[in-house]
């Protein structure tokens, strides 16, 4: 990491002096498992000649260094990062001929050997600054250019890029009988586009193709890809219908036909992120190849991702940011799109109520962590970017987008959006030009709203104030607003107010208003004389962004007939609220854990029921009090079991509530029962114990103590796969025995030789311990290694170190002394480091703060 960056100065200075034509590339993945041969050309202007720059380029090694003709030593002019261009004429011609590294850490280009058949696959993830270890580049979102690549691989492999795939060149036979046929192939030049969203994916990947036709008549080719151990998986027809409503749903609100030639859709293993919205080839996790069943949530998750990355075809593609303050806008606009076409244009009408389930959700933790940040953040340099990939970047800015929306209409909210597509196509641009076409459209002045909300950082919180007269009827109605005292911004907020009454054992909205909040009390005068329903829910609808409360009435009814909601989104916003008041510390949490136990049975939204129990699990460990905490584990495992035993069979609760179970069964009365439903003398009506599900109720065996390194082995001799191999790490690391803790520890910190994904399951096995005491032992040594994680490793695998050992486990004053003594000591770290730090006590002193509420 040293030496990587990247500061917006030195990004600023270079765009004033360099305009890049376009780049030629030329690869040769054939060279070896380490490293490959790469080309480069480039073209470019210089607006004052005799000037220097730099261009960016991380490498194994340099072999030559030519600029504009003229050899440059390579040991003078690169370290390996960087390649220093001396004496610049007013239009240059660079060629670098370098060793490229193979990463195994899911940055640059990503090589991977598949366990199932020994198989090589590549594929490249670029965002932010690593396109540069694939190619010599100017590294900025701003300095666009047209991209040729040219590849040299085996000519058996699939080679996919942004540009339709051509008929490769194949070489002529080698002299030996075992030598590997090569092909080339010479893509089309691309539009121009940002380094960042070119791509190479190659390897004996297969393929399903289809075709659709684009608003302006074009044919576009489209391919669904992923390895051939897991083709067998894949429904590329569901993936195709759900990518063609997408794209009639864009085309027609944006008002802008699909920009690229074809659209690849490419699932690739050991992938940190959900997916990446390379032009034309977006590249996916593997997660979404569904070899075992998933729940509806993950089922209708890869919907929304789908669509998100169609989304940025437009939006980030076809128009991008100028610099890295933007990618909020970026990765907001996708949130909010793919949601909306989801919930419009799929199967899946219930997408909002996702969106608050787990997007919300997410955006009110990042927003109140000290982190917290405005949604335009300063963006001093990479580490810089790298760090705001958060919940304020995607899932605030998402919700302050749907915000938006509603402030301005919908139909205005698109026509200023395709005017904007239209006018920058394939440039760069600010948030200052987004809204000003959307002022144009809508007629309003976006200028207070976007400083309230764009500028400033802190979740406001909005609660009624309701009188009554004897009959029931309202009298006043207001609603007030108030702010966190580090952040006391009061903003304006388009909302609704829904009145709910209960209906042959139904909570039915019978009366909706919506309107604009603004300032500390805004008063309802429609309401008065209404009479006061059973329940007022503030924020019907979730158009707005702002935490919520319910009247102490209204907070009866809804606790005592929370499964009569009709409305999944009004029974999700309830449920948002009351855990939002336990995290802060104003419901006890074993008031929390005895609410989910009484009412998860009656939830219908996959994503809303996974949600509900993912926080009534972090209650149990972390929030009660102490010397509650083995009872609140124990009593919360058994009524999983109980819920999966009385579940629907075969349904999405009943799968939900066995993975619960079993990610907390060591905790519980009924690990044999755990362990007859694994070895199969237990069976739940409509449950099958396929290949993911064993795993997962392996890893809880062992963690219970029950299974170990013999039981591992032999499932893993079953399933030999890459999925295979990261849930045998998981198990390893979960074994409980201090001995079992250390091995999973030096696996991944003492050596580097863990693949990413790797390095994920191991961190998570490593955590799981429901005697929390064999974590202690790691607390100091944990702050002693970070520096040294964070100089070491890639930055990839050291966020994981970082962030996913931290013991938060322990939720212990002894945790959060330990951490802010290593703050206090280390004031000069990386930012990115320390901020990382900084989010993890923020989670253990807020749960001591819940700790402190339930001991009351």
């Amino acid at each position: 990491m040293p030496g990587e960056n990247l500061t917006r100065l030195e990004a600023e200075e270079r765009a004033a002096l360099v305009t890049v034509h376009d780049y030629d590339v030329v690869l040769d993945v054939t060279t070896g498992p380490d490293v490959f041969k790469t080309t480069t050309t480039v073209r470019f202007a210089a607006s004052t000649p005799g000037a220097s720059t730099f261009i960016d380029h991380i490498t194994a090694a340099v072999d030559s260094v030519t600029l504009n003709g003229v050899a440059l030593d390579p040991a003078e002019v690169s370290d390996g990062v960087r390649i220093q261009l001396p004496n610049l004429a007013a239009e240059n011609e660079l060629v670098v001929v370098a060793d490229g590294r193979y990463m195994h850490t899911g940055e640059g280009l990503h090589r991977f050997v598949d366990p199932a058949d020994g198989e090589v696959y590549l594929y490249t993830q670029f965002e932010v600054p690593d396109s540069r270890r694939m190619f010599a580049v100017f590294e900025q979102p701003d300095l666009k250019a047209a991209f040729r690549f040219t590849v040299t691989a085996p000519s058996h492999w699939q080679v996919v890029s942004n540009q339709p795939t051509p008929e490769p060149t194949i070489h002529p036979s080698g002299r030996r009988a075992d030598d590997v046929s090569k092909a080339t192939w010479a893509f089309e030049p691309t539009p121009r586009i940002s380094s960042y969203i070119t791509a190479l994916i190659a390897g004996p990947y297969d393929v399903v193709r289809d075709e659709l036709t684009s608003s302006d008549g074009k044919v576009v080719p489209l391919g669904v890809f992923s390895r051939k151990s897991l083709s067998q998986y894949l429904d590329a027809d569901y993936i195709f219908e759900k990518t063609k409503q997408g794209f009639a749903y864009f085309e027609q609100k944006f008002g802008v036909a699909y920009p690229f030639d074809k659209y690849d859709q490419l699932f690739v293993p050991e992938y940190n992120a959900g997916a990446m919205e390379n032009a034309g080839a977006v590249t996916f996790t593997e997660v979404y190849v569904f070899r075992s069943k998933v729940t509806d949530a993950i089922k209708e998750r890869r919907v929304v991702t789908i669509l998100h990355e169609l989304a940025h075809m437009w939006f980030g593609d076809l128009v991008t940011m100028k610099w890295w303050n933007d990618l909020w806008l970026n990765e907001s606009f996708a949130e909010w799109a793919s949601t909306i076409a989801t919930a419009e244009a799929t199967e899946w009408h219930e997408a909002w109520t996702t969106f608050n389930s787990m997007e919300k959700a997410w955006a009110y933790r990042q927003d109140q962590l000290p982190s917290t940040h405005p949604i335009v953040a300063e963006i001093r340099d990479l580490e810089d970017v790298l760090v705001n990939f958060d919940g304020i970047t995607y899932a605030k800015g998402g919700s302050v987008l749907k915000q938006l929306a509603a402030w301005v209409g919908i139909d205005a909210f698109f026509a200023g959006v395709g005017a904007y597509f239209r006018k920058h196509a394939w440039g760069n641009t600010t948030l200052a030009d987004l809204l000003a076409e959307l002022e144009t459209a809508s007629g309003r002045d976006l200028s207070g709203w976007a400083k309230a909300w764009l500028e400033t950082a802190g979740v406001n919180t909005l609660r009624p104030e309701i009188a009554t007269d004897d009959s029931g009827a309202i009298t006043s109605f207001a609603v007030l607003q108030s702010a966190a005292a580090d952040y006391p911004t009061i903003r304006p907020h388009r909302l609704a107010i829904g009145f709910y009454n209960l209906k042959g054992g139904k909570l039915v909205r019978e009366h909706r208003v919506e309107l604009d909040v603004d300032g500390e009390r805004t008063d309802v005068a429609e309401l008065v004389g209404l009479a006061r329903p059973d329940l007022i829910l503030l924020n019907d609808d979730d158009l707005a962004y702002a935490k919520i409360r319910l009247d102490e009435a209204s907070h009866r009814v809804a606790l005592a007939n929370l499964s009569a909601f009709e409305s999944p989104l009004a029974r999700a916003l309830v449920w948002s609220a009351v855990w939002d008041a336990t995290r802060d510390g104003e419901t006890a949490a074993s008031d929390y854990l005895d609410l989910v136990v009484g009412n998860v049975a009656s939830e219908t939204e996959s994503t809303t029921l996974r949600i509900i129990i993912a926080n009534a699990i972090l209650a149990a460990s972390s929030y009660v009090a102490p010397e509650r905490r083995s009872d609140a584990r124990r009593t919360l495992a058994d009524a999983f079991w109980s819920l999966a035993q009385g579940a629907p069979a075969g349904s999405d609760a009943q799968f939900q509530f066995v993975k619960a179970f079993a990610s907390l069964a060591e905790a519980g009365t009924h690990v044999d029962d755990l362990a007859a439903l694994f070895a199969g003398e237990v069976s739940l009506d409509g449950l099958d114990i396929d290949t993911d599900l064993g795993w997962e109720l392996l890893i809880a065996l062992v963690a219970a103590g029950r299974a170990g390194d013999d039981d591992i082995d032999a499932r893993l001799a079953e399933d030999n796969t890459v999925t295979g191999q990261e849930s045998a790490a998981h198990a390893r690391a979960a074994l409980p025995t201090a001995e079992g803790k250390e091995r999973a520890w030096a696996s991944i910190v003492d050596l580097d030789t863990a693949s990413n994904s790797v390095v994920r399951t191991t961190a998570a096995g490593f955590l799981r311990a429901d005697d929390t005491a064999l974590l202690a032992p790691f607390v100091e040594r944990y702050f002693g290694i970070l520096e040294r994680v964070w100089a070491d490793r890639s930055y990839a695998i050291a966020e994981k170190l970082v962030e996913l050992l931290y013991p938060s486990p322990l939720a212990s004053q002894e945790l959060s002394q330990a951490a802010h003594t290593w703050l206090d000591a280390h004031p000069d770290a990386a930012p990115a480091l320390r901020r990382l730090v900084v989010e993890s006590v923020a989670g253990t002193d807020r749960a001591l703060r819940a700790q402190a509420r339930d001991a009351e």
